[in-house]
């Protein structure tokens, strides 16, 4: 019997692993998440994402045993509009997707025309169980989380998604701001994922970007901190920290819960954060005969 995933860490990796650095082909991408969900932690891997262009030029045709159940998050690439025509190739190979993340802003620009044309869509996203709507960090982010927030509050299945990191400094936001965001979706109830510069579990300065990435073990005790009520300045701190020992104290007081607010990150290796995570102890890696 192996050791399972802690509830606390169950779904956090989504597998991205045809996105860049990554940038695996669709064949071997889903030969490896097949063997990921099959494997002693296929609890910590979310769904295979996979670009609306990808799926809407007919790449998923003949790689997919219609059997097999698998389910995918889908990438709106191709913009909000284009999401029902890229769903719409799914069905006949028997792939669901569990959630859909589109951008619906560049930064400075207003959110909220995008929220509202990614709300009219809900009708035509019937069996999709999260919609994730990609916020730049700019103008506007507070009237766009209270517009999520009530869209979620009428039943509309909706969260919000953030980079944390990208090709250019402005893109990583810094713990101050990553930590009024956290708090700002605690504040209103409404999750979140995020994507791009979390590549180890603990803050550090990556030799080939040349930028501080944030740790998504430092997100997780940050989540966890604002989950129980801590204000933006004691997240923020946990943001900075580089001594894995106090993110992984608390994370280890909560690991048969499940993990509040935050649903997690895509990463284009599900073996690097795994290996990370039995590095810190929060995963047993351990097989039993």
């Amino acid at each position: 019997m192996s050791t399972q995933v802690p509830a606390l860490l169950d779904g956090l990796v989504d597998d991205a692993a045809v996105f860049p650095p990554g940038s695996a082909t669709l064949p071997d991408a889903l030969t490896a998440h097949r063997r990921h969900r099959a494997a002693w932690y296929a609890d910590l891997v979310g769904p295979l994402l996979i670009p609306a262009s990808t799926v809407s030029a007919g790449e998923l045709s003949g790689l997919v045993d219609p059997g097999e159940g698998l389910v995918i998050g889908l990438i709106g690439d191709t913009g909000i509009g284009n999401l029902p025509f890229a769903l719409s190739f799914l069905a006949p190979d028997g792939v669901t997707a569990r959630q859909v993340e589109v951008a619906v802003a560049k930064r400075g620009e207003d959110p909220l025309p995008g929220i509202a044309e990614l709300l009219r869509l809900n009708d035509a996203l019937p069996d999709v169980e999260a919609v994730y709507a990609e916020l730049p960090l700019t103008f506007g982010l507070m009237g766009a989380l209270d517009a999520l927030a009530a869209a979620r509050n009428d039943g509309a299945p909706i969260a919000a998604k953030f980079r944390t990191g990208g090709l250019a400094a402005e893109l990583f936001p810094t713990p101050a701001e990553l930590a009024a965001v956290i708090c700002a979706c605690r504040d209103r109830g409404l999750p979140f994922k995020l994507t791009a510069g979390l590549h180890q579990a603990v803050r550090h300065l990556d030799s080939e970007t040349g930028f501080t990435h944030h740790g998504y073990a430092n997100v997780l005790a940050a989540t966890l901190a604002a989950a129980d009520g801590d204000g933006v300045e004691a997240v923020a701190e946990l943001l900075t920290v580089v001594d894995p020992r106090p993110l992984v104290e608390r994370a280890t007081t909560r690991l048969d819960v499940p993990r509040p607010l935050w649903v997690g990150f895509g990463s284009c290796s599900i073996l690097e954060p795994l290996t990370d995570l039995i590095r810190l102890g929060l995963v047993n890696g351990g097989y039993d005969a």
